[in-house]
């Protein structure tokens, strides 16, 4: 079993930042591939980003290119997304998932939530203009 706990969501302005992060538990966690998925009202779930633990490779959605980046802490089994020069448009419910024993995938694969197994419950990303 594998516990996510997300945090760092807020409301910020437009043009901001913000360091989400998903803190693991329950396996080894440099093992792990995990994604970051968000949710708007009234939307379908979108991947934007995505990484092998072990550093073996990592994915982004084209939204999230160039604005997203993950980094982990292997000693706190935490993932972080960070996300700059937010803009309305990310306003989202933002998630984190984990599946410890991953295939190989392709960019498409990982960005998608199928692969994943673990969940968190999410935390609220909110962009004024």
């Amino acid at each position: 079993q594998v516990q996510l706990v997300e945090s760092g969501g807020g409301s910020v302005e437009a043009g901001g930042s913000l360091r989400l992060s998903c803190a693991a538990s329950g396996e080894r966690f440099s093992t792990f591939c995990m994604g970051w998925f968000r949710q708007a009202p009234g939307k379908e779930r979108e991947g934007v980003a995505a990484i092998y633990t072990d550093g073996s490779n990592s994915y982004y959605s084209d939204s999230a290119k160039g604005r997203f980046a993950l980094s982990q802490d292997n000693a706190k089994n935490t993932l972080y997304l960070n996300i700059n020069t937010l803009k309305p448009e990310d306003s989202a419910m933002y998630y984190c998932a984990a599946e410890p024993r991953c295939p190989p995938m392709t960019a498409i694969q990982a960005l998608g939530s199928k692969v994943y197994r673990y969940w968190g419950q999410g935390t609220q990303v909110t962009v004024s203009s």
